[in-house]
């Protein structure tokens, strides 16, 4: 089911900011609040925007714009630009593109953070939000108004894994002139390119996959020229700045991300096909499986089903609850994409602001489990949580 993903691994391992005089081969980070003028006139130029002399790492550093070349380079956008984390690259679009009176349409199922985003924050500066059904993207057209300005998604979805049509709603997005902004951190640049589908913006949380490790923070948006000029423009006066040295992390990580995704998504496909023959499982989410919804939907715009597995442990919450105790392998932990598997438990962390009728009507069920496949043995993934189930 994997595809190669051609030159553009090459790209990301070759593609580093000029060498020093130095000539190290492993470009280093550049950790400096500051850069220096040989003169008044070249600093004035720089402040003047007549050069590209770098003045202040809050406007832009040599690590930090090597990371987001090299993420719009994967896929294949005209521009990026990196920020603090994940929740900056997706708030900052938002804050920076629409306007008071504005309004967003929106995929019901989103990551709680965003969901907070768009309900509470761009509500109070007076942007109207309409959320809309993954499951069904033929209703959303009817959900547009003379003031829609943007319309914005994640798929796979988060946890549910519900897949979106990303040609449909690019469709509509061009036929109502919206601005088209994709949530592609599930997928990575490696298994799915949302600008092929007609999305004008994507973004990434750099902390999950990109990074690998469960080491930093960080959030990339890349896109339209045009677009992420406006979204520059906010961040250099608002400060979500990205650490040089977590930038540098970061492009590291890229050199390897490739080769890592191919192994999360060979182990998570094998643990969901092990799990939907286990007997304490209600049932089991993966993209990759025949049995998923929109299983045919995801051979289309992905070239792999991704690391992300959920299930429905019988027994709902306590169940739930007792299996996250019995682990003795996986870890416990709020994040994903790490190279050591992890599971969580939605409905009780990264859902758990989200009122309750909402979690419900996404499929945020209480017995639900997401589990972030790791590199590790898949033999040794499959019988800690086969145990764990039989606890």
């Amino acid at each position: 089911m994997f595809e190669e993903f051609g030159s553009r691994q090459t790209k990301a391992i070759r593609t580093q900011v000029e060498r020093s005089g130095k000539r190290e081969h492993s470009v280093p980070v550049y950790l400096s609040s500051s850069f220096t003028f040989p003169d008044a006139e070249e600093m004035r130029a720089a402040f003047a925007d007549e050069n590209d002399d770098y003045i202040y790492s809050r406007y832009g550093n040599p690590s930090v714009d090597e990371f987001a070349e090299k993420m719009a380079m994967m896929e294949g956008a005209e521009a990026g630009f990196a920020v603090a984390s994940g929740m900056a690259a997706i708030a900052a679009p938002m804050f920076a593109l629409l306007k008071a009176g504005d309004h967003i349409l929106c995929s019901s199922s989103i990551f709680g953070g965003t969901t907070t985003v768009v309900t509470k924050f761009l509500e109070k500066f007076n942007v109207e939000h309409t959320m809309v059904p993954a499951g069904n993207v033929d209703v959303w057209e009817k959900e547009i108004k003379p003031n829609t300005k943007m319309v914005f998604l994640e798929t796979p979805t988060n946890p549910q894994l519900e897949i979106i049509d990303l040609e449909k709603v690019g469709q509509i997005a061009k036929k109502h002139n919206l601005l088209y902004f994709v949530d592609n951190c599930f997928a990575t640049p490696i298994l799915q390119n949302p600008i092929e589908f007609g999305a004008d913006l994507v973004t990434h949380s750099a902390t999950k996959w990109i990074d690998g490790q469960g080491r930093v923070l960080g959030g990339v948006v890349v896109g339209k020229k045009e677009l992420i000029h406006e979204v520059y423009l906010f961040c250099r006066n608002f400060g979500p700045t990205l650490s040089p040295f977590n930038a540098w992390v970061l492009s590291k990580s890229l050199e390897t991300l490739e080769l890592r995704m191919e192994r999360h998504c060979s182990n998570a496909l094998k643990l969901a096909q092990a799990l939907e023959k286990n007997p304490h499982v209600e049932k089991v989410i993966y993209p990759g499986l025949p049995s998923h919804p929109q299983y045919e939907i995801a051979k289309k715009q992905m070239r792999a089903g991704g690391g992300i597995v959920a299930f429905e442990a019988k027994g709902g919450v306590e169940a739930g609850r007792k299996f996250m105790d019995s682990l003795q392998i996986l870890s416990l932990t709020p994040n994903l994409g790490d190279s050591r598997s992890i599971a969580s438990h939605p409905a009780s962390t990264t859902h758990s602001k989200v009122p309750e009728d909402i979690r419900l009507a996404t499929g945020i069920t209480p017995g639900l489990i997401r589990i972030s496949v790791g590199l590790e043995f898949i033999d040794d993934i499959i019988g800690d949580i086969e145990q764990a189930l039989n606890k």
